[in-house]
């Protein structure tokens, strides 16, 4: 990818130009990048009320309504769906980073562990609980929904008959 500048880390694509199904979690994490977004291109108009409501209580609404006005006149003008979609495009993108530092902390987390076992002579954690500690790390973060378990998926037929077998035994 082109770099602008030097704060441009590597980036993932954009996965596809139709929206994908995100968690709750996820389309919260893009509304922080949206409304950081926001207050980034009106910091002036912000800051000039901040400054103006500075050690006012009562009188802030009063004093300040004009520039209040104007704050929130800046807010809603770039408070657009194409700046909500440049956001969820930037989540997409620092995927890679946000990956990359799950698996900082997880690292640090099991040389911590390692030391304190060593430390305390505690017996060593069994390679299966760590092969599945490893597996969770090297896991790519979901994007889009679990799927159904009683889902038929194309060219599997077994999926439809075992699921209708298994909900009337359930009902008896």
């Amino acid at each position: 990818m082109a770099t602008d500048g030097a704060d441009q880390t590597e980036r993932l694509p954009m996965p596809s130009r139709n929206p994908l199904p995100l968690s709750a979690s996820q389309e919260a994490q893009v509304r922080e990048v949206f409304h950081a977004r926001v207050r980034k291109k009106c910091a002036d108009e912000i800051k000039a009320f901040a400054d103006c409501a500075a050690g006012r209580t009562f009188s802030a609404p009063f004093a300040c309504r004009a520039l209040h006005r104007v704050m929130n006149g800046c807010m809603k003008e770039h408070a657009t769906q194409a700046e909500h979609d440049a956001a969820r495009e930037e989540w997409f993108a620092q995927r890679l980073q946000r990956q990359r530092e799950r698996e900082r902390k997880a690292r640090r987390k099991l040389e911590q562990e390692a030391f304190l076992r060593e430390w305390w002579g505690l017996p060593e954690k069994d390679r299966e609980a760590a092969r599945k500690e490893w597996e969770k790390l090297q896991a790519a973060e979901r994007v889009g929904g679990f799927a159904s378990r009683n889902r038929v998926r194309l060219g599997d037929s077994t999926g439809a008959e075992g699921g209708s077998g298994q909900q009337g035994e359930k009902g008896r």
